[in-house]
């Protein structure tokens, strides 16, 4: 398809796109949701059913959605305004910055570095789990971290860590003097007139807002969501990393922010950076490589950055195309079908307007013994993952630890049932998921310098193998 850019008019895209919008949220069964594009300048918002099943309210372009890890892109932009004021400097070890940060391996907590949480390459897993009054605040979170497994040296591979980020925000705020969220504001919120955005609830809670849904029981009967915006513990604690809410309307300004005017927050020389590879990523479908808060993807020919977050029942998207003056955004109320919608509308208007394709991997026939070397219990903090064989596919299946789920105080997401996985090549480690909520998610079983499978990457996580019982 040629792209459309230059002769479509505005009454033609904001009628296709409703249309599309309506059409894929009706096929995936979203109760409500908001997609925004950004083209030559110009912007089309289309949203589509309501806030809430019990006590429904029609989306629009300033409904609040959390927008879980797109906060990252936040708090990398303010503190990449850090650095660019000489206040912080990204190959600084963090303890010049928290001189009280203490991990399980001594050698790592020295040598970690401001970029090596920023482009999750500190080598820490994902994430804390704990409740109690420590949780709720980043000293609190910083505190707990030596409870927290390293799955690799600092700066020699990326795998997703919000805990990288929350400990980045811990930096903000002893760089500042300021709670973080207050330092967000100062720094970022309020000179680039983001008048949408919050991290306090009580903000978000006299506004129009969408509630998440997840799937009740085995009919899949939608329920919304409790907890609002996640089912971890600690809100305060884990802000940095996912803890901002915000609508299509003020997500749109921010894409035009990071496009190149900067609000005079940032110099182009500091956004342009943000945009650079930093680290290669491992077979995901976040992107082929890091940058600096920004998950970097050549689509058929066209380089993007982007970032995507789930929380308990939603899912956003947000998608820019440096140089294109593009960016779309899309927001969904419910899990785990609102990340399919959301890439659905990635794809299509990539391909609408840009003409850029993504095509899916294909995965290559049955091999046994491939699949039963690979099959076995891989897991993080919060997650188990199941990997089966039953000699005719592999399946995967990915389970909140059942000691984590027993002590929760509020609904938890469902667990995902065994899906069909594929390897991409003959003799390879890549795979693909074939079907059900994480259709499309590729990644790839990591080994040993023996050659032994030690862990699966999904998501851009890194699960690590647990042993057979004996």
């Amino acid at each position: 398809m040629s792209p459309e850019t230059s002769s479509e008019d505005n009454g033609t895209r904001q009628d296709d796109l409703s249309a599309f919008v309506a059409a894929t949220a009706e096929e995936f069964g979203i109760p409500g949701v908001c997609v925004g594009i950004l083209v030559d300048g110009q912007e089309t918002v289309a949203s589509y059913g309501v806030t809430n099943l019990d006590h429904p309210q029609p989306v629009d372009a300033d409904t609040l959605f959390p927008l879980a890890s797109v906060t990252k892109t936040f708090t990398a932009t303010a503190l990449m305004r850090l650095v660019a004021e000489g206040r912080v400097e990204l190959d600084a070890p963090v303890r010049r910055y928290v001189p009280e940060l203490e991990l399980a391996d001594e050698d790592a907590a020295r040598r970690i570095t401001v970029l090596n949480l920023l482009d999750h390459t500190a080598g820490l897993e994902w994430n804390l789990v704990f409740t109690g009054d420590e949780a709720d605040t980043l000293a609190g979170f910083v505190a707990h971290l030596p409870e927290l497994p390293l799955i690799a040296p600092p700066g020699t591979r990326a795998s997703y860590s919000q805990a990288g980020y929350n400990l980045a925000g811990r930096i903000v705020e002893t760089v500042t003097g300021l709670p973080f969220e207050k330092a967000m504001a100062q720094l970022l919120l309020e000179p680039a007139g983001l008048t949408n955005t919050f991290f306090d609830l009580d903000e978000v809670m006299v506004r129009r807002f969408a509630v998440g849904h997840t799937p009740d029981g085995d009919d899949e009967q939608l329920r919304p969501a409790r907890p609002w915006a996640s089912w971890r513990a600690g809100a305060r604690g884990n802000n940095p990393g996912g803890g901002i809410s915000s609508s299509v309307s003020d997500l749109l300004r921010w894409a035009r922010f990071h496009l190149g005017t900067g609000e005079g927050v940032l110099p182009a020389e500091a956004l342009r950076h943000m945009t650079e590879q930093s680290v290669e990523l491992n077979a995901g479908p976040l992107g082929d490589g890091v940058g600096i808060g920004w998950f970097l993807r050549e689509v058929d020919g066209v380089r993007t950055i982007g970032h995507g977050g789930s929380g308990n029942g939603q899912a956003a998207e947000l998608l820019i195309v440096p140089g294109r003056d593009f960016a779309v955004v899309s927001l969904a109320n419910a899990g785990p079908h609102g990340h399919l919608f959301n890439q659905a509308v990635v794809r299509w208007t990539l391909e609408r307007h840009l003409g850029a394709v993504e095509r899916d991997p294909e995965p290559v026939a049955y091999d046994g013994t491939r699949a039963r070397e690979v099959a076995g219990r891989y897991a993080i903090d919060a997650m188990n993952l199941d990997v089966a064989d039953d000699g005719t596919r592999l399946t995967l299946a990915v389970e909140i630890k059942p000691e984590i789920r027993a002590a929760a105080d509020a609904d938890m997401p469902a667990d995902l049932p065994p899906a069909a996985i594929g390897f991409l090549s003959p003799g390879g480690d890549e795979y693909v998921v074939t079907e059900g909520g994480l259709t499309g998610q590729h990644g790839r079983f990591n080994r040993d310098a023996g050659g032994a499978v030690v862990g699966i990457d999904l998501a851009g996580r890194l699960f690590g193998r647990v042993p057979a019982a004996s």
